[in-house]
């Protein structure tokens, strides 16, 4: 098993990538905030060590689905900073050429087949991204990021029960983030663990910390390896906290600020950082170094893809039709 804070590098990798979503969201709130970006946007500040965990056991050829609140995932996976951002700033040279905006960023080169405006959207594709691997005969896997909301909507049961009927090579990883919008899980699901559902359909689930990144590899790397082997599909809860509201335009007035402050101490960066320094593989010189490299990373991202060309409005329908 990988204990991630035992390896020098890996320590500083796992704390780059998790500080480099962290800070690629905020300059988008920033950037939103300066009236730079139109639309809305839906930020996962706090919630890095689920995407980050997960990627750690994929391979750069498996699959992943995203959601709405797909920064993450689209960095974890090995997104270009620079493309994001110009996919935000609606430019040519963005992911999509500017014209999927936050909510539809695709990197089909790193396995990325998309974020997803639709609750519950990207659970049939992955469904269908694990269903082509197996009849192609490839140990490809296909992650399918979802939130707590999504396992109300019928596309969610849809998905899981044709991956358990086919015994297909995908993970469904929730993100419990204790909202769905503005109603609490706590609410709209009379479990005591949303991992409880998954013996209903007839696959593993599972149910572990979504701030502590190595538990979440942990249970991601078991799970992937028994999807690559033909053990067929597992379920994982990742309980998790965003401190932002759902979207741009959420007031946030459905809970306090004293929750919000009890999960900021227990931030997955800070905690991973404090754990990595406890086992010496990290000093805080080198989480300040971390620090300062992925904010000019960050800050050349932002400043080229300012600069790039807007995107066209001559050509808007290329892509909708084929030749």
């Amino acid at each position: 098993m990988t204990i991630i804070t035992q390896d020098t590098k890996l320590s500083r990798d796992v704390l780059a990538e998790m500080i480099r979503i962290r800070r690629f969201e905020e300059a988008v709130e920033d950037l939103y905030g300066r009236g730079m970006m139109h639309g809305t946007m839906h930020l996962s500040i706090g919630e890095e060590a689920v995407p980050v965990g997960v990627s750690l056991a994929l391979r750069p050829d498996d699959y992943i689905t995203s959601t709405h609140r797909g920064h993450g995932h689209c960095i974890a996976k090995g997104a270009d900073l620079e493309r994001m951002m110009a996919e935000l700033l609606a430019k040519e040279t963005g992911y999509c050429r500017g014209r999927g905006g936050s909510m539809h960023i695709a990197d089909t080169e790193t396995g990325n087949l998309g974020a997803n405006g639709i609750v519950a959207g990207g659970v049939p594709i992955a469904a269908g991204a694990a269903l082509s691997a197996q009849m192609r005969g490839t140990d490809q896997v296909a992650v399918c990021f979802h939130g707590d909301g999504a396992m109300g909507e019928g596309a969610w049961h849809e998905g899981v029960i044709l991956a358990v009927m086919w015994q297909l090579p995908v993970v469904f990883v929730c993100e419990n983030n204790m909202y769905g919008m503005s109603m609490s899980a706590e609410k709209a699901f009379r479990l005591e663990q949303l991992s409880d559902r998954a013996r209903g359909y007839g696959l593993p689930g599972v149910t572990v910390d979504g701030n502590d990144v190595q538990a979440v590899y942990d249970a991601a790397n078991e799970a992937i390896e028994r999807a690559r082997s033909g053990g067929g599909p597992t379920f994982i809860e990742a309980k998790t906290y965003r401190y932002r509201g759902h979207s741009k335009s959420d007031k946030n007035l459905y809970r306090t600020r004293e929750e919000i402050e009890e999960w900021r101490q227990r931030d997955p960066i800070e905690l991973f950082k404090a754990a990595a320094i406890a086992a010496g593989t990290l000093t805080e010189a080198d989480a300040a170094a971390v620090q300062d490299e992925i904010r000019n990373e960050l800050r050349e991202a932002v400043q080229r893809a300012a600069a790039a060309p807007d995107a066209r409005a001559d050509d808007m329908l290329e892509g909708v039709y084929a030749r």
